[in-house]
């Protein structure tokens, strides 16, 4: 049993670094904002267009920071539970098929 449970908690650390290698791009306002964040929820890096921006309405390039961001994040979130809910399952913490 021990076995099993050290087996399946490598599998875990393996999925984990799979995740941090998993990215998630994302572009609001016709391509004016890019987002790039990978599996473990760390921004890799936002990209701005300033020939789809027009500076003078700061509050719409917010919006798209904003809207990029959040679906980054959402996405991000969905893969990394769609990985790890199995392994988690498999050790008796919650979740699993």
């Amino acid at each position: 049993m021990a076995f099993e449970q050290l087996k399946m908690l490598n599998e875990l650390k393996k999925a984990q670094k799979a995740l941090a290698n998993e990215i998630i791009e994302v572009e609001a306002g016709d391509g004016a904002v890019v987002v790039r964040i990978n599996g473990e929820l760390k921004i890799q890096k936002i990209s701005l267009d300033q020939d789809k921006i027009d500076f003078d309405d700061i509050s719409e390039l917010e919006r798209w920071l904003e809207k990029a961001i959040a679906e980054a994040y959402a996405r991000a979130q969905k893969i990394a539970q769609e990985k790890m809910t199995p392994l988690m399952g498999s050790l008796g913490l919650g979740g699993g098929k």
